[in-house]
This record gives structure tokens, sequence and C-alpha cells, in this order.
């Protein structure tokens, strides 16, 4: 069947929507939603038997759904109409949410009901939920919605209140009078929840240093006290605010604007910088331990530790622990210092093995563009932060101490999936996506990439996985030999896998062996081409990305700056990538 996607961008469920599709044996397209007249010609170039439209802030013109069947995946229960479905959910406390599959017509959400799902609400932020819970009700609901199309005899169910199965119902758009926070009354968990509500859009305004700023990414401190409003500490990116019952950590900012400004979210100290000069740090081990197993996997996935900090170690077994949790995925030059150090440190412990692992949303999606593109001299930014990163990953190759594994619960790309690589054993969950490429940013990428990548999956592939820019499952990683194996997991047990299998790694009977075979192919591959000669030629092509504004690659039509610019200002670009649209591929290209 030939289905075309509709999104407003191609962001994870579109993304999973388009493999698991044309895993199915469709024949799938996409289409960026820019304008009506864009959309029509679209839909006119591919003919398509379905419309799907994953995620879409846009409205379809009267005169594609009118003729075509047109599905919208909306993220509430059936009945649930409105563009602050989940925010509401969040700020209620609801214990069940849902995904509805509905057919697009006059009024917004409001068309038949083609299939629903339903899931028990975690206490996560907004983000967390869209990308476990929401993402995979959502392609349950498609696969349902396509079965059902294609049978040919399905009726979908009109929208009917009087059905006590029915328990949604239109909702006005959240505003920020809604979520505003009042420090006077409100008390530790009640923040949380408004914040979570808004994360990582639109973010709560609030009140800073006389400043007006958007706040994101909360965390509960269990042992600082202050007078409620006040920053009373500072650790890392974020700073801690007190509350009338504890206090709370903010790990980012984004100022309020006043037109022709733009500000974007960035790190809560960077945004603060001076104002925070007397402010007290409250700085953490180089191995914060997170307690007992049981306790440190909740700490990563539910949000339960009782105070802020990106990377956690646990030891157990003779396995380490190393868990990472960067916001968004992105990992600034500190943030690589750190991990790095925190590596180096658990090399020197009595372990057998070494998990590196990470957080509920994501695994790492490499540099930080943000801070890049706040930075005095970006260009100086990038090249500190692609070395930074180069540093990690080499500490990692070059460990012959202990085996070490990744272990990926969440998305991963460009020289975040690459990190990933420098172990020894790899585990993905079932469900991620991987986009082991970085052309689409400007970017050559360094990283190692070019040894780590086609170590695994040899020279060839690896090249057309990097210029070909397109995202892969882990069922295709699997195939290539990119991971070693998958684990099917609803991402809350993820980590009670990886111990598993982490443990029994560490007590293999050959355990030894594999370790000496481990330091005789890392002197095998040293003498074939030195670890500094991939770097060296790497970063010479990088210096040109960061350097030469005339570098650009046909992935990405513009150079690195000019990319990286319109992805932190949501920049929607002119026209969909022909990678994407097949129905707009030129002859030959």
């Amino acid at each position: 069947m030939r289905i075309l996607l509709i999104a407003t961008a191609y962001n994870g469920l579109t993304q999973r929507t388009h493999l698991e599709l044309t895993a199915l044996g469709h024949e799938v397209s996409l289409e960026f939603a820019l304008s009506a007249e864009i959309l029509r010609e679209g839909v006119g170039l591919f003919r398509p038997d379905l419309i799907i439209c994953p995620f879409l802030k846009d409205r379809i013109p009267d005169d594609i759904w009118e003729n075509r069947t047109c599905i919208i995946i909306h993220p509430g229960i059936k009945g649930d109409r409105g563009t602050s479905s989940m925010d509401w959910a969040m700020m209620e406390g609801v214990e069940e949410w849902g995904v509805t599959a509905l057919q697009a017509t006059d009024v917004m959400d409001a068309g038949d009901i083609w299939a629903s799902a339903t899931f028990k609400r975690r206490p996560v932020n907004k983000a967390r939920m869209y990308r476990h819970e929401v993402t995979e009700a959502g392609m349950q609901v498609i696969r349902d919605t396509i079965t059902r199309f294609t049978s040919g005899i399905y009726f979908p169910e009109a929208l009917d209140y009087t059905d006590p199965d029915t328990k949604g119902k239109l909702r006005l758009p959240m505003t920020q009078k809604d979520r505003a926070i009042d420090w006077q009354r409100d008390h530790v968990d009640a923040i949380i929840r408004k914040v979570y509500s808004a994360d990582n859009q639109p973010g709560v305004l609030d009140t800073l240093f006389g400043e007006q700023y958007y706040l994101y990414g909360a965390h509960r401190e269990g042992k600082l006290l202050g007078n409620p409003s006040q920053v009373i500490a500072w650790r890392q990116d974020a700073i801690c605010i007190a509350a009338v019952n504890g206090a709370v950590w903010i790990s980012h900012l984004r100022k309020k604007a006043s037109p022709p400004e733009k500000h974007f979210k960035l790190p809560a100290t960077r945004v603060l910088a001076d104002a925070l000069r007397d402010i007290p740090e409250r700085p953490l081990d180089t191995l914060y331990k997170g307690g007992a197993k049981e306790s440190f996997f909740d700490a990563i996935c539910l949000g339960l530790d009782n105070t802020y900090n990106e990377i956690w170690y646990h030891e157990e077994n003779d396995v380490g622990y190393l868990a990472f949790d960067f916001y968004n995925g992105a990992m600034d030059t500190g943030k690589c210092h750190r991990l790095r150090e925190a590596f180096l440190a658990a090399r020197q412990r009595p372990t057998r093995v070494i998990v590196l692992s990470c957080g509920m949303d994501f695994w790492s999606n490499g540099i930080h563009l943000h801070v890049i593109e706040a930075a005095q001299d970006p260009a100086k930014e990038a090249w500190e932060n692609i070395n930074a990163i180069d540093d990690l990953i080499h500490a990692i190759i070059t460990t012959d101490t202990q085996l070490v594994i990744s272990a990926m619960l969440g998305n991963a790309a460009a020289g975040g999936l690459i990190l990933a690589l420098a172990a020894d054993e790899i585990y993905a969950r079932h469900g991620i996506v991987l986009n082991p490429h970085y052309k689409t940013m400007g970017l050559y990428g360094s990283e190692y990439w070019t040894y780590l990548l086609s170590r695994r999956t040899g020279w060839e592939q690896a090249l057309r996985l990097t210029e070909d820019c397109l995202p892969i499952d882990t069922e295709r990683a699997y195939d290539l030999l990119l991971i070693d194996g998958i684990i099917y997991s609803d991402g809350y047990d993820f980590y009670r896998h990886v111990a598993r299998l982490a443990e029994h790694l560490a007590h293999v009977p050959d355990y030894d062996i594999r370790l000496q075979l481990k330091a005789e192919q890392r002197r095998l591959d040293e003498r074939k081409r030195p670890l500094a000669a991939y770097r060296e030629q790497e970063l010479a092509e990088m210096k040109k990305c960061f350097f030469d504004r005339g570098h650009v690659y046909p992935q990405c039509g513009v150079d690195f700056h000019t990319a990286r610019r319109n992805f932190v200002h949501n920049i929607r670009p002119a026209a969909t990538p022909e990678r994407l649209a097949r129905h707009r591929k030129r002859e030959g290209a």
C-alpha cells in the first residue's frame, strides 16, 4: 500500500512510523506540512492510498481530506480534543492516558475514530511520556488503523460523548497562568508537576533575579532548604530553587524574549552566569553512587533520586554501572570532560565489566548545538566540543582492564551513536531509532567513526550509512552487526535485563581469555592504523566544517553554522529533503 506521511517535523514518532511501515512492506513517502500548495502537490505526485499524520500541528487542506482518508495521530484518550492534551493530563494527575487515531475532518480532533489505545501514566515529564508510552501506543493505533483500512469492510467509530467509553473532552489550550508556580504556597510535588507538564515545550514562565525565564528540567532535592523562590545553590548546569517544603533543581532556562529578540533554551548556569556569583556550588563526587541497584535504576527511569546529577555510578557483582543522562542527549565540552573523568574513575574500580548506560530519553546525540550557537565564537566552541568527545571515546576504546557494554535505552544519533560503538558489546532497546550520520547538519563527523563504524559494518556499509543520512531501527542495526542484541522492554525494566547480561559476562568461564583477545585485537588494529591517524583525518575534515563557510555537503545544502542556527531556532526547511520525499526524487538522484 502507498502511504504518505504528513508531518510538521521528522520527530521520533514520525521516524519510527516511517521505519516500521517500510519494514512491513508498504511504499512510504513523507511530506512536511510547509504550505497547503506543497501538500497538494505532494499528494498529487505520490497518489497515496492512505495518509497518516504521526506528528502534525498544521491543518490539512480541506480538498485533501475530503478526497483521501487522512489519519491524525492524537496524543489523547478517546474524545479528548485540543492542543494541550498531555499537559492537562499531567497537571490533573490522571492515572490513564492514551492515543487515538482520528480521521481528519473540518473540526479539529473530532473526526471518526479508527483506533485507540490506553496506558497507565507514570510520574514522568511530558517529553518522556511522549517518547515512551505515547510512541508505543501511537504505533499500536497506526498498525490497527492500517489493518482495518486494508480490510475494506471496517467503518470507523463516530465520536459520541454519550458513550461511557468516551472519557475525553474538549480542552482549551493551557496558558502560562494555568502553569504559574506560587512559590509561597506550592509544594515540591506541585512545582515538579507544573514543570513536567511543560517540558520540552513551552516551559513554565517564572522570575529569577528580576528577569523572566521559562523553566525546564525539574528534579527533586531532598536536603537543601531556603527561602521559597530563592536560588540557593548550583551544580553542573542546574540551579536549585527553594520551595515551602524543600527545593527543586531546574536544569535549563530560556529567557523571555521581547521582539525582535530571540532566545533559546540553554543550561541554566550558562543563562544566569554572573547572577550566580554569590550562590554556593554544591558539587558531588566524580563517581556519585546511586544507592541499591533497584533504587539506582528507578532513579534513572522515574526521576526518583533525591538530588540532581547527570552522571551516576553503582557497583554490584563485579559490574560497575556508569549512567549518564544529558538533557535531549546533547553533550557540551564540560559534559564530555565530566563523563570521561567518571569513566576513568570507574576503570580504577575492582570490577570486571563496566556498563555505560543512559537516561530514559536519549542515549546521546553528540555535540551540543545550542551551547555552540550561544558561544561568542561558535567555531572555537565546536572545535573544543568535538575534541572533548573524541577524548572520551578514546578512553573507552583503549580500556584493557574491563569489558565494556553500551546499553542504549533511548534514541542515538551522529557522534552520540558512535560513542556507543566504542564499547565491546552493544545492546539496544527495541523501538529506538538510530541515525548513524552527520551530513544533514553540515558535518563530516569525528569520534573515530571511520574506525568504529567500519570495524562493525565494513567500510562500504559504513560509507553508505553516513552518506544516505537515513534512520535505521534496531532490527536493521542488528542485521548490520552494528549492535550485538535487542532488548525487548518497555524501557522502565530495561536495566534489569542489562544487569543480567552484564553479570553473566562478568562471570563467564573464559572472561580472562576474552580480555586478552580484546587487548590483542587493539594492538593489531593500532599497528594496522593508529587511532591518532583516524582522528587526525576526521578532524581535518571537521576543521573545514567549522571554519570554512563555503564547505557545504549536498545532504544539507547549507554550511554547518547555518544548519545549526536553523535547528536551534526551529527554522523550518523550504522543502522536504528528497531522501524522505521519495515522490520528489529526481530521476537518477
